[in-house]
Formats: structure tokens, sequence, C-alpha cells
């Protein structure tokens, strides 16, 4: 299936630059930056990219910040900020909320990269409600008056991969009807790092609970989802339930896989008027107060075999189904998949021990950070022997980092030595301008070979967010189709590279 015209030819994204230490109010060019976001948001449009450099964003700046749907500020996202600061707070009126002030309102779009401060007394980092599709990743949230995101209304962003650290009120909080996820966040030294209200529903998932005054506070109808999350050494409690708020912790069938440990009033305390349900989590039950029940969990032997139980209609079924008949992924033991969890460095270097041969082709590579006895050790040594994988300059490699889709895309095609593309293969990615240069050649292979699946657009490859179970599988599926080991599936979301003029 060919690409529709409109993807072939995607238009490309407008691109902007800011420096605050820029010597004038320049042209928004890289060579000529604006000095302020202000001037910068005053030129965007839908599918502006501003890529704001190092400084402090302060004076100058109109707040809030509004962020127009559909554009991007891009900073620093490896190192969630550092260096590049904004700084300050304006009064707005929310529409759920009335009278606020928040240093950015995005009506829209991504904020990658940047630390963010309000420091007053009741300011907010960013604010978040309406209906439009926001991207928060890779930022530090530090010093605010109240909390570090308020998400309101009935928004549903996905907020990862960020650092929320000595704000007053809370790192997030919820209210009004709002969802989302929160995914592999930092809490540190802040109030309550997640506070939840009114009849929210986000899915809060590894994230990092450390020395905050409490862990996750729950009140009214307020259902969040924690799975996985670890929550420690909280001066209060780890997990406060108030009035009619349920969270769901996992039952008999699901793990919630939550740990808890070292909170010093108590680990969970229930002051709902109903009983807590607590399924597969690490607690202290010396340290639970009030109704909390802990369950049995029902354990099925997964024999390999399908099918899952939440791939029916997913759009990477039939490579899921295929890569796990050949024994390369599994399931998980309560029958499921989970198709759009992310993959970290480690499961990455188990499914490529199992997925290839990998002869040796460099020295074998002490991991300061490995331990004999880590599960993934022995496939991380073949991995990294065969050129899939490398370490850090420190030495380290890092097992539980989540690994992007460039990375991996990078991976296969060095690995494999797969060659073949040309620089301008790229150009049938609408959001090209992400990818890093080091990675335009292997990206251009593997669009060449046809081996990269994008949902929901084809033509939108989002480099730099983690990589799904599904996406990592399909790449791992056409690798091994490209060598005749399996037969090809067509799927209406692989990239077709023969679409370019």
């Amino acid at each position: 299936m060919t690409l529709q015209k409109a993807d072939t030819h995607p238009m490309p994204a407008s691109t902007l630059y800011v420096n605050a230490n820029a010597t004038n109010t320049g042209d928004g060019t890289a060579t000529n930056p604006y000095r302020t976001l202000t001037a910068a948001l005053q030129q965007s449009k839908l599918g502006t990219l501003i890529f704001v450099g190092a400084g402090t964003y302060s004076s100058g700046e109109i707040f809030p910040l509004v962020i127009p749907a559909g554009v991007s500020l891009l900073g620093d996202v490896p190192s969630r900020g550092r260096g590049i600061v904004i700084v300050g707070g304006g009064d707005f009126s929310s529409a759920s909320f009335g009278q606020q002030n928040a240093t950015i309102y995005p009506k829209g779009g991504q904020i990658r990269g940047l630390t963010i401060t309000n420091p007053n007394p009741k300011g907010t980092g960013i604010w978040i409600e309406g209906t439009n599709p926001i991207l928060v990743v890779g930022n530090t949230f530090t010093n605010s008056g109240r909390e570090g995101i308020f998400v309101s209304g009935t928004a549903k962003p996905v907020i990862a991969d960020n650092s929320f650290i000595k704000n007053q009120g809370s790192g997030i909080s919820f209210g009004r009807n709002a969802k989302g996820e929160v995914r592999r966040n930092l809490f540190q030294q802040t109030g309550y790092g997640i506070a939840l209200s009114d009849r929210t529903a986000p899915l809060i998932i590894d994230n990092q609970f450390r020395r905050n005054f409490g862990g996750i506070f729950t009140t009214r109808q307020a259902m969040p989802v924690l799975r996985r999350n670890l929550i420690e050494a909280s001066g209060g409690t780890g997990l406060v339930v108030q009035e009619s708020s349920q969270p769901d912790l996992g039952n008999a069938q699901e793990p919630g896989e939550n740990l808890f440990r070292d909170n010093h009033q108590a680990d969970i305390q229930n002051n709902s008027n109903q009983a807590l349900i607590s399924g597969g989590n690490q607690v202290n039950s010396t340290k639970i107060r009030g109704n909390v029940q802990l369950v049995a969990m029902e354990v099925a032997a997964y024999v390999g075999t399908l099918p899952f139980s939440d791939i029916d209609n997913h759009w990477a079924m039939d490579f899921i189904r295929a890569l796990t008949q050949r024994r390369v992924i599994s399931g998980f033991p309560d029958g499921s998949f989970r198709p759009d969890d992310y993959l970290n460095r480690a499961q990455y270097a188990a499914l490529i021990a199992k997925g290839f041969e990998c002869p040796p082709r460099r020295s074998l590579i002490q991991f300061r950070d490995l331990v004999p006895n880590f599960w993934a050790t022995g496939a991380i040594a073949k991995a990294s022997q065969a050129g899939f994988l490398s370490g850090f300059p420190d030495g380290t490699f890092r097992p539980d980092q989540y690994l992007t889709k460039v990375q991996a895309v990078v991976s296969l095609v060095n690995g494999l030595g797969l060659q073949g593309g040309y620089p301008e293969e790229i150009s049938i990615y609408s959001d090209r301008s992400e990818i890093p240069s080091y990675a335009t050649n292997a990206i251009a292979t593997a669009t060449k070979l046809g081996l990269i699946a994008n949902y929901p657009h084809p033509n939108q490859l989002e480099p730099m967010r983690p990589a799904s179970r599904a996406e990592v599988t399909i790449l791992i599926y056409n690798c091994l189709a490209i060598q005749g080991k399996v037969p090809q599936i067509n799927s209406p979301y692989l990239v077709n590279a023969g679409a370019l003029p």
C-alpha cells in the first residue's frame, strides 16, 4: 500500500531559533535567533519547531507563554533542560479553575528539554487543559510556588521522563476530568509527588517518588491506575486515599507491581469509605493504615501460545503473532503482550540475542553497573560484542534506560551491517528535523529497506520517543524478512520509501 500524496510530499516544518544571550532582537534564524520565546511564539504557526538555546528566559517575556496547537519548544532532552531555564509566571483565566498563574499555557504541541520555574506563591509551571494532544518530555520542574504541572478539564497529556524537584505544592496536580499518561518521571523533595482530585483517572506508570513529603494523594472520585512505581522515603505517607477516590493498585489477575518502602508514617493510608484492593505490590503490611485488602495473584503459566488478551485489532497484531511464534519475544504471565509498553536497553538486548546470530566482532566489555547475576548480563554481552549496542563513556550500560525509536533503528542497521539508503529517503518524514545527525544514514537505510512502521501516521517518525514493544517487534521482524528468514507482512503503517518522487 502506497502512502497518500499528502504523506508522500509533506510540507516542511517551520523552524525558529531562540537564544536568551542574543545581542539583538534577531529574525529567528539559526545565525540570528530571537532573544525571547515570546517573539518566537508570536511568529509561530501549526507545525513550527522552536529550538531553544541555553540561557535564562525571564526578562522581556510575556507570561504565561501561550503555546499554539501544533507548536513545539525543543531544548535539551538528555540533560532534562540543564542550562535552558524559563523563570516567571503570569495570570490568566482557566476555563475549568478560574484565575491562575502559570509559566507556560500550551494549547497543544510539545515541550521538551527545558527547566521551568514559577516562583510566584501560587505559581504553576505548565497549566494543561483542553483536548489537543500535548507531550511534555525530558524537562525539569523545580522551585515553583505550587506545582510543576497542573492538568485539568478533559486534557489527556503524555508526561514522560521529567524531573520534579523542590516544588512547594506537588510535582503534578490533576483536577476535573483529566486523564493522560505519567511515565518514567522522578519526583523528589517536593510536597506530594502527584495529587489527584475530582474525577481524574490518569495512568501513572514506571515513576520514582523519593524523599517527598508524600508520594501520591487521591481524593474525591479520583481513579488513577498505578503500575510499577517506586514510592520510597516519604516524610509522611507513600499513598494517601481520601473520600470516594479509588486508585487501581492491581488485582488478582493483573499485578500493580508498585514498590513501597521506607516511608516514615505509612506506606498506604486508606481514609476512604471503601476497601482498597492491592494486588501484586511490594508493601510492608505493618505500614498499612485503614481498610486495605492484599489479594493473592492468580498466575497462569504462559506457554507461548496465542492469542494474547490485548492485541486484538492492534495495528501491529500480525507482526506480534509471527515473532512470538518464532519465540523471539513473549508475553506476560497474565496472558497480555502489552504492545504499547516501552522497552529498556536490557530487554532490547535480550530480543537481539534471541532474534539474530550474533558472532562477536569486538572485545567483551565489563560494564561497571552490571552484576554477574543480573538477568540480562549474558544477552547484553552478546549484543554488545556483536556491535548492536554500546555502553556509555563512564563505563556503564544503563540497562533500565529506555531505548528511543532512533536508537533501535541505528542499533539494527549497524549490528546487521545494512546499507543502501540515501539522505533524501528521510524527506518522507514530516518530523525529519528531529532526527539526530548521527542517525541520518541509518534511518535512510531502514526507510529504503522498508523496516520502519509508524502508527497512526506513517510519515511521522517521532525519532526521540521511547520505542514500544510493538514498534521493536516490527523492526526485528522486518530485519528477519529482508534476510529471507520469514515471509514479508504487509501493513498500511509501513513507511513506503518507494512513494518518494
